[in-house]
């Protein structure tokens, strides 16, 4: 089974497109060091009475939307390989995350083996 990295993060709904652009540069970079899929999405419906919305859960303020993502890799230990070699990617490794469009530190992540694929 693959793992998957997973990351839920408030953004500014006026920093959509900033935070596109390095998304788009991180796609580029982890796909090019062997991830298997990379997908950032933005929240459009999230009205389910029956369950704690994205927002709530991240407690995002007036004014933010919600990112979640995902990045599919063969294994646990090719995700070590792949994050390795993108984290010393000078496209990468020169970004500070006090410039990222969003508060870094509110940004939930985690390591997750796949328990169905279908």
């Amino acid at each position: 089974m693959s793992y998957v990295d997973g990351f839920v993060l408030p953004l500014p709904k006026g920093k959509i497109d900033a935070y596109r652009e390095i998304a788009e540069l991180a796609g580029r970079v982890w796909r090019e060091h062997g991830a298997l899929q990379y997908r950032e999405c933005v929240i459009d419906e999230h009205d389910d009475p029956m369950a704690k919305s994205f927002p709530s859960g991240i407690s995002a303020k007036d004014g933010e939307t919600v990112v979640f993502a995902w990045i599919e890799y063969e294994s646990r230990e090719h995700r070590d390989e792949v994050n390795a070699k993108a984290m010393e990617d000078p496209r990468i490794a020169g970004i500070d995350p006090k410039s990222m469009p969003f508060e870094f530190e509110r940004m939930l992540h985690g390591g997750f083996n796949v328990l169905v694929e279908a």
